[in-house]
């Protein structure tokens, strides 16, 4: 189940930092900028667990 949680928490993080990159506020940008990465990390993860059956 580990495995469904982080990439829907993935996509969501992914999906925020990609609105916030397109604010005005350069501080917002770079904000958004690192969630897409961890929402990225967080599939990454999600897929690891998959392929070793949650057990990570």
């Amino acid at each position: 189940m580990g495995e469904f949680v982080d990439k829907v928490k993935g996509n969501a993080n992914e999906a925020v930092g990609k609105a916030k990159q397109k604010s005005n506020d350069p501080e917002t940008r770079a904000e958004g900028a690192a969630q897409e990465t961890k929402g990225k990390a967080q599939q990454v993860e999600g897929s690891v667990k998959g392929a070793l059956g949650d057990k990570v």
